[in-house]
């Protein structure tokens, strides 16, 4: 497949600059998307990860690039092939559980930025080695929270983390307070029986609770 002209693609450092607050979306229908996208720039986010975890997930990152504003990520990404279905479908950087070379590669060769799961030292290490500035932290609240990252972060002051995995509305400022910490992202916006229910305004009131404490 040949890699889409980008023009000048947005450089990765930007990716945990965009917005403080990322949800990460599980789709079981694709016909979700678009009032989901319009249900969260209301609440003032502008950037969302659709993840490859339903086979809902390509279709709704090509049904969200048709809405302005929005810029649409894929999570869940595991393997190079996945990232060659994802930005033919339009989406704007990757996102991965954990670090791996082949996709990061893929994603370079695409031009399109990347960030990979780390859980350990060891894989910090490797981030840094492949010429990374920014990493996802996963599972964040099995490994220690805010504290583990805050440990994590010392030997490594180049690196900005955004947290995943068990993060909520209710320890998201515990986290953005650490300096290294641009971003986090989480799923308490996106629940997906908000999805399944339709409740768009639910998922508004949510993502603005979010921005307002990401903000203070």
């Amino acid at each position: 497949m040949n890699a889409p002209d980008r023009g000048n693609a947005v450089p990765a450092q930007s990716l945990l600059h965009t917005c403080p607050v990322v949800p990460v979306v599980v789709l079981d229908d694709p016909a979700q998307a678009l009032p989901l996208g319009e249900a969260l720039l209301a609440g003032g986010i502008d950037v969302v990860e659709i993840t490859l975890r339903t086979a809902a997930g390509i279709d709704g990152i090509r049904a969200l690039t048709a809405l302005p504003g929005m810029r649409v990520g894929a999570g869940s990404v595991l393997v190079p092939d996945q990232v060659d279905q994802v930005v033919a479908a339009g989406a704007e950087f990757i996102v991965s559980p954990g670090l791996s070379a082949g996709v990061l590669d893929r994603a370079r060769a695409l031009g399109v930025p990347a960030l990979p799961g780390v859980a350990t030292a060891s894989d910090l290490m490797a981030a840094v080695g492949l010429g990374l500035t920014e990493v996802k932290v996963f599972p964040a609240g099995l490994l220690g929270g805010p504290a583990a990252i805050r440990a994590l972060a010392a030997p490594f002051p180049g690196i900005s983390f955004m947290p995943s995995g068990g993060v909520t509305a209710a320890t998201m400022a515990d986290y953005l307070a650490l300096p290294a910490v641009p971003a986090v992202s989480g799923s308490w916006m996106v629940d997906r029986t908000l999805l399944g229910e339709a409740r768009w305004d639910e998922v508004t009131a949510r993502s603005a609770a979010a921005m307002r404490h990401a903000t203070r």
